[in-house]
């Protein structure tokens, strides 16, 4: 058996045993890191018990067919078998994708920037439609949502925003939406109905913890100032916006949307902290990459990513070849089609890339193991 796999189910058994621990439930972390870590193995124990179970019925079937006489009971074995053994190989390559090590960023929070770029007033409206996409999609997944910045226009679009989403496993489902977005439509500024091309860029940065990223004092520049913006209450009255730059990295973050100057400087504080942490990581990515990026694409804000078709209802990803024909779903937030083909797409080109090739599928009249090309650990 696969070392790696065996010592997944293993530890899965010894998780099974530890949830049944009432003592377990007095260190509230621990008991839900725990069922966490139960429920993702549980997933691939079930994957595997299904695999094995598929197995033993093809080796029945086909001990059935050597041994039926009747032409017709023949045929419908061989229906079974061919059946079954799809069956098999689905499993098998589930089995695979799922034996691939996570990346320990996918279950961090994220900041995410959305940026009108080519397009004037069209491109910052098409930001507030993406932004209005992301908020929807993070609503059905339960995940915490707070504007950290924003800079708004006066017909109701978006120039900048800057906002953060925790929850489960965030960065696993957004890391993909990084780069640029371009968008085709007639613009509701136009009055002769041409057809627009615009774009967008897209910056999902992984938030990182305090003791992540040691940040001195004395690297830093704080400038306050007064608020931007249309007035009110608080608002170009007050010293409360604050602008911090990192001397070293020459990052720059401005924060205005709080009254509080202290409430802006550390929401200030939490976006240069990533920014930093995704610079250092970036750094890191390129020194482990050798020949190949994955196809999904390295996250770079300057890729262009995606094109939305708004006449024609389309959206296309272009690092995945994807076309999709429900870009008015998509725009309210139903994005899950979207984001599993993105992950399941990086995770193909991870195993492909293991050296580990994908079978095609089974030979009628033979079984391979299911564990005979599995991960290696």
């Amino acid at each position: 058996m696969n070392e790696r796999l065996n010592s997944l189910l293993k530890r899965y058994d010894e998780l099974t045993l530890l949830i049944q621990d009432p003592a377990l439930v007095k260190d509230q972390k621990l008991y839900r890191d725990t069922m966490k870590e139960h429920s993702h193995l549980g997933e691939i124990a079930a994957i595997y018990n299904t695999q094995n179970e598929l197995e033993k019925q093809i080796n029945e079937a086909k001990t059935l067919l050597q041994e039926e006489k009747d032409p017709e009971m023949k045929d419908l074995a061989r229906e079974e078998i061919k059946e079954l053994e799809t069956r098999f190989t689905a499993a098998v390559d589930k089995l695979k994708l799922m034996l691939i090590p996570k990346d320990p960023l996918d279950e961090k929070n994220i900041i995410m920037e959305i940026r009108a770029g080519t397009g004037g007033e069209e491109a910052a409206l098409f930001a507030s439609d993406l932004y209005r996409m992301y908020s929807r999609f993070a609503e059905t997944k339960g995940w915490k949502f707070e504007i950290m910045n924003s800079n708004d226009t006066e017909l109701g679009g978006i120039k900048e925003i800057v906002f953060s989403i925790s929850g489960n496993n965030v960065y696993e489902n957004m890391r993909y939406e990084s780069g640029v977005h371009r968008v085709q439509r007639v613009p509701t500024t136009e009055s002769s109905g041409r057809i627009h091309t615009s774009a967008v860029t897209v910056a999902v940065l992984p938030e990182a913890d305090e003791t992540e990223i040691d940040i001195r004092q004395e690297d830093l520049r704080i400038d306050v100032m007064r608020a931007g913006g249309p007035g009110g209450q608080c608002v170009n009255t007050t010293d409360s916006a604050v602008r911090i730059t990192h001397l070293p990295s020459g990052i720059t973050v401005h924060c205005q949307d709080e009254k509080s100057q202290i409430k802006n400087k550390a929401k200030a504080m939490r976006i240069l902290r990533a920014r930093i942490y995704e610079m250092e990581e970036a750094k890191a990515a390129a020194q482990r990459a050798e020949v190949r990026k994955t196809q999904v694409g390295s996250g770079d804000r300057s890729q262009r990513i995606r094109t939305y078709n708004f006449p024609q209802n389309r959206l296309t990803d272009h690092r995945i070849n994807l076309t999709l024909y429900k870009l008015d779903l998509i725009m309210q937030g139903d994005t899950a089609e979207l984001f599993d083909a993105l992950k399941l797409s990086a995770k193909e080109e991870m195993l492909q890339n293991s050296g580990i090739e994908r079978r095609p599928g089974l030979k009628s009249g033979s079984l391979e193991s299911p564990l005979d090309d599995a991960i290696a650990s």
